[in-house]
């Protein structure tokens, strides 16, 4: 699978332009240090997902704008119609300390579900921290390895490949490597995600994480029979 991260820097300066804003005026609106804001116009940082949170709260964007190629949709626009191509090329990668996540379909904004392929990098909970929960539901496929999942409500259970789960995700929850190579999922998130990234701030990748997505890795295949 080939990779690549979509061009913030250029979309934020673009956007920025468009309304006359200094960075010093993104900065204030924001929260962000001036400094990291010229960084991530440039090329030289990427944002984590509380920062681009709190970067599209504050110029009052939804999240997906931020790494739209055109104009963002006033909110509250009725859509219908709609359809959106998720390619791996142009998936949002957001690191989160015990997951990795890639973003699909984001040129799609007020979506009613968030599809996310994400990589399981925690091993126990001691690595994971305290389990997250969130507005929605969530159903989770694994693609590659075995996922352990853990609630606040029902004994932790072991998904194999192929195997999945629907959830209430307003109930504490967490998602363990449980096989010694890469663990990877299919996630479908309803719901409002707005706050999702904050509970993961300070957290941090962990030293044993198992392999992290390979850019030139073929999509698990799956069984059959």
């Amino acid at each position: 699978m080939d990779s690549t991260e979509p061009d913030l820097g250029k979309r934020l300066r673009a956007l920025r332009q468009q309304k006359g804003w200094r960075i010093s005026d993104v900065s204030q609106m924001t929260g962000l240090a001036v400094s990291t804001i010229s960084k991530v116009e440039n090329g030289q940082m990427s944002l984590t997902y509380d920062k681009l949170l709190q970067l599209a709260r504050g110029l009052s964007l939804d999240f997906t704008d931020l790494f739209k190629s055109e104009a963002p949709a006033p909110a509250g626009t009725a859509v219908t119609g709609r359809r959106s191509v998720g390619r791996v090329s142009e998936a949002v990668h957001v690191p989160t300390g015990p997951y990795d996540h890639w973003y699909l379909n984001t040129d799609l904004s007020h979506k009613h579900m968030t599809p996310i392929v994400g990589e399981v990098l925690a091993r126990t909970l001691e690595e994971f921290g305290p389990l997250v929960t969130h507005p929605g539901e969530e159903f989770i496929y694994v693609l590659e390895g075995k996922i352990a999942v853990h609630t606040a409500f029902y004994s932790p259970v072991v998904l194999n490949q192929g195997e999945s789960i629907y959830l209430d995700s307003t109930m504490g929850h967490a998602y363990l490597a449980a096989d010694d190579g890469p663990c990877r999922f299919l996630a479908l998130c309803s719901g409002d995600l707005s706050d999702y990234g904050e509970q993961f701030e300070g957290r941090t990748t962990p030293t044993k994480a198992p392999a992290r997505l390979s850019t030139n890795r073929k999509a698990a295949k799956t069984p059959t029979g």
